[in-house]
């Protein structure tokens, strides 16, 4: 049985996940960003099984740095990091939101958290090998414009969202061409369209699926042996936006990713 960490736990999508993974025998770990609602959550996957609580704020770069080194430190037999949590396009009409840092909130959340936490771990995921990445994505993405990735023109929450899916697929691609022979597999998914969270309703959008339509694909790639570098729609093999496998992008993004973190 594997140890997985799950960001974003504690509702919605990854609350469902946590609850399927733990009661399989799986040890998991769930992130949240509220302390009482973390260890509500914990206490009620324990009645399950084994499980564990970590508290951050992925708005927060410090924070994720912070939960990368707690969880390596607290267990060092990870083996599974679902990347998760996330930011939806928020209310319709809501302006350009910034993250404790200063960066655009979507694109700080769903992508730039992610590959810091992912960075932090994966000297921890190699030495479990074979362990595995499962970044959740959407079918919504939208090339980043590299002159202003942080959207500071013609803002739109939903293309703020697009784009930071975008980046997080062709992150991933280009991560699991980094880790081929290392034993980590990494892949990314649509889990389900428009489903029945905070996040969809938050946009003023009606549900069309609930989060168990959404969980086969998360525990598909978290425990079993799907290959690496792909795309999922659910549990099925699909196509991200084409500009996400173009080597040229990878490079001008990654570029871009270490100017934002200051790397």
């Amino acid at each position: 049985m594997s140890t997985v960490l799950i960001t974003g736990a504690t509702s919605g999508l990854g609350r469902y996940v946590a609850f399927e993974l733990v009661r399989s025998g799986h040890v998991v770990l769930a992130h949240g960003r509220d302390r009482d609602r973390t260890e509500r959550l914990v206490e009620e996957l324990r009645a399950e099984g084994e499980a564990a609580g970590f508290v951050a704020d992925l708005a927060s770069l410090t924070q994720v740095r912070e939960l990368g080194a707690q969880v390596a430190e607290a267990h060092p037999e990870l083996d599974v990091l679902v990347n998760n949590a996330g930011v939806g396009s928020g209310d319709p009409g809501s302006g350009r939101e910034v993250s404790a840092d200063g960066h655009e909130l979507r694109l700080a959340v769903n992508y730039l958290a992610p590959v810091v936490l992912t960075r932090a771990l994966l000297p921890v995921l190699r030495r479990n090998a074979p362990a595995r990445i499962v970044n959740v994505g959407s079918a919504g993405q939208e090339p980043l414009d590299f002159a202003d990735p942080e959207l500071t023109r013609g803002y739109s929450g939903v293309a703020a969202y697009c784009r930071s899916k975008f980046a997080l697929a062709a992150h991933t691609f280009a991560l699991a061409e980094e880790s081929a022979g290392t034993g980590v597999a990494v892949n990314v998914l649509h889990p389900a369209t428009y489903m029945d969270t905070s996040m969809v309703r938050a946009a003023g959008i009606e549900p069309w699926n609930t989060v168990a339509d959404g969980a086969p694909g998360v525990l598909a790639l978290a425990t079993r042996d799907l290959g690496s570098g792909g795309y999922f729609d659910g549990t099925r093999p699909a196509r991200a936006h084409e500009d996400a496998y173009d080597p040229g992008v990878r490079k001008r993004l990654s570029a871009v990713t270490e100017q934002l973190l200051g790397l």
